[in-house]
């Protein structure tokens, strides 16, 4: 049974950071692309960060870029999403996700549909 368990959400002020993680089981972890996404109330889920399996290549939403790092230790089977320079805007329900495409030769996937296994989320909320 596949299990992905977010932690590390919380409350913080604009211009904070926090640091979440995502620990898999389950599942041949170092084969997963993992991503993250999220869901403010009222919209629909959306990407934030992705990187491959061997974590080489990462890819971000330009909202993000140069504040949000994705990155992953596979012998841990944790994937992990620093935010720094947090801005009201990231107050959402953070999910991290997992597909199997880059190393079966498909291209790095972006969309909530394209993945197959999904944590239980973890709030964020960050205010002004």
């Amino acid at each position: 049974q596949v299990q992905l368990v977010e932690s590390g959400g919380g409350f913080v002020q604009a211009g904070g950071s926090l640091r979440l993680s995502c620990a898999a089981s389950g599942l041949t972890f170092s084969t997963y692309d993992m991503g993250w996404f999220r869901q403010a109330p009222g919209k629909e889920r959306e990407f934030v960060a992705a990187i491959n399996w061997g974590g080489g290549s990462t890819y971000y939403v330009d909202a993000v870029k140069g504040r949000f790092t994705i990155s992953r230790d596979n012998a841990k089977n944790t994937v992990y999403l620093q935010m720094n320079s947090l801005k009201p805007e990231d107050t959402a329900v953070y999910y991290c996700a997992a597909d199997r495409a880059t190393i079966i030769g498909q291209p790095m996937n972006f969309t909530p549909a394209s993945y197959d296994y999904w944590g239980q989320g973890t709030q964020v909320t960050v205010s002004s």
